[in-house]
């Protein structure tokens, strides 16, 4: 009888019924949209209560946090890291369970993103997690399934698509400044007007969206809209047509060393496109002014932006494409509540990523939830990773669909 009530006496102590001591070295690695990112975890657990440091690299970046707000309760763990960007500091939140030397936890970036991750104990093999279901956020990480409808609807783009031609008409870039009533300040935008261009003429516009850790020359850089497109249009390929590549970061500090710090301004910036951007292009270019003479692409953060603001807004764009979309992707029935109404009003949804891209379930879910819904979408996967050989050549395949008549 003793024993007996020795037993029970300890069962009703707070620390009875946790898991292993969760003191010790955790480690894990995933994919995400601005590199993979390398965790090691540092946590000593005391009673219910726990403590530590996360240490992170992303490429030659590293940088160490405090762990605040950890508990333990039984299997259940939960606790925040603090990441500071200029003078803010964003939450990112943990919670989930572990099981001996695993650690299954939903990793949330403030409002930006929610994935699921795994870390094992020091000495274990690092592994991801799974999606977390067709239409939703799917996370960074964890092995890439493919399916059945995971394959090319195109075939390679030409060699040479990308490069510089002579004996060609070229067209030109051009930086403009703009006032932007939702951010309060003037902002930055490169404008690609067609070979010929003439104010004679009305051109359909491409509103083309960077990553989040580019600004508004990004695509120029990394992917050279101005070359793809001069050679298309010499090749009588696509519709001479004016391309703007704005700053997606609505925010009055819009440089790209915010990171994931700023992505809430990334998610602010339909009121500057729809509210200021737009009506200044109009003003200043030879446009067309109609929605099926307006078209919404990007990739990365800006193929998010792009999906939840064009088909969001079906009224002011017609043609509408996401490459390799990131985790601020809204889910797929929030993206497309009215089936029918998309079916009615889209030209053209193109939905792309690379099969060796850790984000690609983010595609998948909406490209799952359009194929159930029966909504006209095109859905292309090639070989590449989150990078700017799948985006250009996106890019190259969207710009000759768009502006045309359907079935051409």
């Amino acid at each position: 009888m003793k024993i007996k009530a020795a037993f029970l006496a300890f069962a009703a102590l707070p620390w009875a019924g946790l898991a292993a001591d969760m003191s010790g070295t955790w480690k894990t690695e995933f994919n995400s949209q601005i590199g993979v990112q390398k965790y090691t975890y540092t946590l000593k657990q005391d009673g219910t209560n726990l403590t530590g440091k996360a240490n992170s690299e992303i490429g030659d970046q590293k940088r160490e946090s405090e762990l605040k707000e950890g508990k333990v309760d039984g299997d259940k763990v939960s606790f925040v890291e603090m990441f500071k960007f200029q003078e803010n500091e964003i939450r990112i939140t943990y919670k989930g369970t572990v099981i001996t030397n695993e650690l299954k936890l939903t990793r949330e970036v403030g409002e930006f993103a929610k994935e699921e991750i795994v870390a094992k104990r020091e000495g274990g093999r690092v592994a991801g997690a799974g999606p977390r279901g067709p239409g939703g956020r799917g996370g960074f990480g964890g092995p890439i399934t493919l399916g059945p409808d995971d394959k090319a609807a195109f075939p390679n783009p030409p060699e040479g698509f990308d490069k510089a031609r002579e004996g060609i008409a070229h067209g030109k870039l051009e930086m403009v400044e703009y006032d932007s009533k939702s951010v309060g300040t003037k902002r930055k935008a490169l404008v690609y007007t067609p070979p010929g261009y003439s104010a004679d003429r009305k051109y359909p516009v491409l509103y083309l969206l960077h990553g989040i850790g580019g600004d508004e020359v990004e695509w120029r850089n990394g992917g050279h809209p101005e070359i793809i497109l001069d050679n298309l249009i010499a090749d009588k390929k696509a519709v001479p047509m004016v391309i703007v590549m704005p700053n997606g970061r609505a925010q009055k500090d819009d440089r790209a060393s915010g990171g994931m710090g700023s992505a809430a301004a990334f998610g602010e910036f339909d009121k500057d496109l729809l509210g200021s951007l737009i009506p200044f292009i109009q003003s200043k270019y030879s446009v067309k002014t109609d929605r099926e003479n307006r078209a919404l692409a990007g990739l990365s953060m800006g193929g998010g932006q792009s999906l939840n603001f064009g088909l969001g807004n079906l009224d002011t764009f017609a043609w509408v494409g996401g490459f390799s979309s990131a985790p601020n992707t809204k889910p797929a029935a929030e993206l497309v509540p009215d089936p029918e109404k998309a079916k009615s009003q889209l030209k053209l949804l193109y939905v792309s990523c690379g099969n060796k891209d850790g984000l690609i379930r983010i595609s998948q879910g909406v490209h799952g939830y359009l194929k159930e819904k029966g909504v006209p979408h095109l859905w292309h996967v090639d070989e590449h990773a989150h990078d700017f050989q799948h985006w250009k050549k996106a890019l190259f395949q969207f710009s000759q669909l768009a502006f045309k008549p359907s079935g051409k």
